[in-house]
């Protein structure tokens, strides 16, 4: 039986090399959640016009879906107003004044919406996977800014906060 080959492999030979973006790093509530985030995303660099479509893609939105996506402008302060992805254009737009810090809202028309912490690319890996879980537990009830600040700010701005480290679960200690 012979190998079979891609059309990228027909147009530019066998030994062409095509990349694709890595599967985001990504939890989402397995339910309906009832806190104040639907999930975290844990993005590799702070460059949204290359993570967002593969953080897109893995929502699956329906073919032809308006994708809007609305980012904390303190984090992307240079976002691009539209971004491509594969057979899409997602619309980009700042988080107006009062909204939350370090959240990225993804609303991808019938496939639903999403309201994501952002975890800070830096962020050590077992700081990342403990917000990642918690702030994909559907019970969670702390907001983005507050998860950030309990698992990476300072002493002082926890003790500001009046709470103890965060725990393996999102809580205080």
């Amino acid at each position: 039986m012979e190998p079979s080959t891609t059309p990228a492999e027909v147009a530019f030979g066998a030994d062409a090399h095509t990349y694709r973006m890595p599967l985001p790093r990504l939890a989402l509530t397995p339910d309906v959640s009832h806190g104040p985030l639907d999930g975290a995303w844990w993005p590799r660099s702070g460059a949204l016009e290359l993570e967002l479509p593969s953080l897109v893609g893995s929502l699956e939105p329906d073919p032809g879906a308006a994708i809007r996506v609305t980012v904390d402008p303190a984090e992307w302060p240079d976002a691009p107003r539209t971004v491509m992805a594969p057979g899409r254009v997602i619309a980009v737009e700042p988080a107006g004044p009062g909204s939350d810090a370090h959240v990225i809202t993804l609303d991808c028309g019938t496939v639903g919406r999403w309201v994501l912490l952002v975890v800070p690319p830096e962020e050590p890996a077992g700081t990342a996977a403990r917000l990642l879980a918690t702030a994909a537990d559907p019970e969670n009830p702390l907001t983005a800014a507050r998860m950030l600040v309990l698992a990476c700010g300072s002493p002082q701005a926890v003790q500001a906060l009046g709470e103890g480290p965060v725990g393996a679960t999102g809580e205080a200690e």
